[in-house]
């Protein structure tokens, strides 16, 4: 039987996560300046983001948050059905329409989709492959996206990326459902976004303020806990790794000691926590649901 998904209140706002998938990796995969020993340095991470070998361990999920009737996608992973040149990422086959069911969600009830940037893992569900051609996923939704991050993904000069927009972006550019709106819109009153640059040019993430209580989503502004630590441990595939830098450390100061819930959008269960002050630099403190939680209405939400 398949477990129930997180689920956080934020105010009035209510976020899941539906996981597509997860698993380890050595640190270098995500940091090229990351080894196994400077992992296991940090006891913190374990067990749920380290092995004791110091691999990595990591998620790939979407956020859905609801609130005044609105229910709002965040990040659509990796997909189905795609090219990809990441074996583990390619030509998958699996069960995440149906995760997304289970949880209680419907495609055409979705009004909006965001995604954080325009990378494979963040815009795979954008669209799934129906009698040959690449369909949106959320076909009633408006995909909220950057001018800045479709300029980006246009010019880069790979195969790979062509792919990906072909298959993942255009399809809703061509099907008339993109609103291009800048990287500090405001998607209701209780929900913006946030500029977080670096990663890639048109970076942003999601803050959710309602009823005294905040959380942010992050994108790809950090990809493990283990950069609060050590915020100079670089993505791999960070667009622009000063700015990428700048912007993490700035998130982090501001974030610190600060009753805000962060989201890790490729963060482990169990997902989220706080950032806290510890020493020189930072923490991770994650906080576990009490249980995995069923809807709201449906038994008491995890907090």
């Amino acid at each position: 039987m398949t477990s129930l998904p997180l689920r956080w209140r934020v105010g009035d706002a209510t976020v899941t996560q539906i996981v597509e998938s997860s698993g380890t990796s050595p640190p270098t995969f995500l940091f090229a300046n990351l080894s196994a020993e400077q992992v296991r340095s940090h006891a913190w991470l374990r067990p749920h983001f380290a092995t004791e070998e110091g691999r990595l361990i990591a998620s790939i999920h979407m956020f859905v948050v609801e609130t005044r009737g609105r229910t709002i996608v965040v990040d659509t992973c990796v997909g189905n059905d795609k090219l990809r040149t990441l074996p583990a990422w390619n030509l998958l086959s699996g069960p995440f329409l149906a995760d997304f069911a289970a949880a209680g969600f419907e495609p055409d009830a979705v009004d909006t989709v965001v995604c954080t940037h325009f990378h494979s893992d963040h815009v795979g569900w954008n669209t799934r492959l129906v009698d040959g051609r690449w369909v949106p996923t959320f076909r009633r939704a408006r995909y909220l996206a950057s001018r800045t991050e479709f300029a980006h993904l246009r010019s880069v000069d790979d195969a790979a990326e062509r792919q990906l927009l072909a298959d993942s972006v255009q399809p809703v550019v061509d099907a008339g459902l993109v609103d291009w709106v800048d990287s500090s819109h405001a998607i209701t009153d209780e929900i913006q976004l946030e500029p977080t640059p670096g990663h890639t040019p048109g970076h942003v993430s999601v803050r959710i303020r309602s009823r005294g209580a905040e959380a942010v989503i992050t994108g790809g502004l950090m990809h493990h806990p283990v950069q609060c630590a050590d915020p100079h441990v670089c993505s791999r595939f960070d667009h622009d790794a000063a700015e990428a830098l700048a912007t993490r450390v700035r998130f982090l100061r501001e974030q610190a000691d600060r009753d805000v819930l962060v989201l890790g959008t490729h963060f482990a269960w169990p997902t989220a926590g706080r950032i806290v002050v510890d020493g020189a630099g930072w923490r991770f403190a994650a906080e576990a649901p009490e249980r995995e939680s069923p809807r709201p209405g449906e038994g008491s939400a995890a907090g």
